[in-house]
């Protein structure tokens, strides 16, 4: 078995959790493994082609595999609010009581650095201390829009590409349930994301490779497309319209 092998199965492991409905859910090793095939083929860009930048594939995949580990810190909480957060597949600042009885923000930041502490337990014992070093590193980074660590830059790219088009709207539907939301809800904050340009906003911050954000224009196009036809399926306006029509004709 590689060594590569050997971190796949370790991340599945981790990755493959419970729920917070209590059955098991998969999602976070599932959305590792899209993110790998993302970056499988941002490597192949020209944009990186063209550089002399060295990309060392095998650290740089295995942070992809472990940059979500942890998430898994909360899937043991016995706070709904925490393993929800499960759910949203990022999260918010909230408080969260450790075992030591301190509080800490629970953010991003802290995610990463969860992640990072599991690499070095997880991966520690197989792989050489520079190795576990750049990984560690590729996460931390990860999450630096403006950092210039080659490896870092495409897992930042990678992972925002999952979270634009069909597959953002996906997991929108996915939370609804234990938000309590309603499809007429996410409509509406869709609604509102179009007309504060949010979704412009994260096609210029969430991308350091312009081919990568041409891509996510494109997805988002398909996103805008599917929400249209959600809201006229919602408010019965195809209904209408066929309706009106065949009175006119009378």
């Amino acid at each position: 078995m590689s060594q590569l092998d050997i971190v796949m199965q370790s991340a599945q492991q981790l990755l493959n959790i419970q729920a917070p409905t209590g059955r098991p859910d998969n999602s976070l090793w599932d959305r590792a493994q899209r993110v790998v095939r993302n970056l499988e083929h941002i490597c192949r860009l020209p944009e990186l082609l063209e550089t002399s930048s060295q990309i060392d594939l095998f650290c740089l995949t295995t942070a992809t595999y472990f940059c979500d580990t942890g998430f898994t810190h909360l899937a043991n909480s016995n706070d709904l609010s925490l393993r929800s957060i499960l759910l949203n597949g990022r999260a918010e600042d909230v408080q969260l009581n450790s075992v030591e009885a301190t509080t800490e923000v629970l953010n991003t930041d802290n995610l990463r650095r969860l992640s990072t502490e599991i690499v070095t337990e997880r991966l520690g014992p197989i792989l050489p201390a520079t190795k576990i070093d750049k990984i560690n590193r590729i996460i931390i980074e990860s999450g630096n829009r403006f950092t210039n660590m080659t490896e870092a830059m495409i897992l930042f790219d990678a992972r925002n590409l999952d979270d634009i088009g069909t597959i953002g709207i996906f997991n929108e539907f996915r939370r609804c349930p234990i938000h309590g939301k309603a499809l007429t809800d996410v409509l509406q904050s869709w609604k509102r994301k179009i007309d504060y340009r949010y979704w412009q906003a994260r096609l210029r911050e969430s991308f350091r490779f312009e081919t990568v954000r041409a891509i996510a224009a494109r997805r988002l196009t398909t996103a805008e497309a599917f929400m249209k036809q959600l809201s006229i399926e919602n408010s019965a306006r195809d209904l209408e319209k066929q309706l009106t029509s065949q009175t006119m004709q009378r």
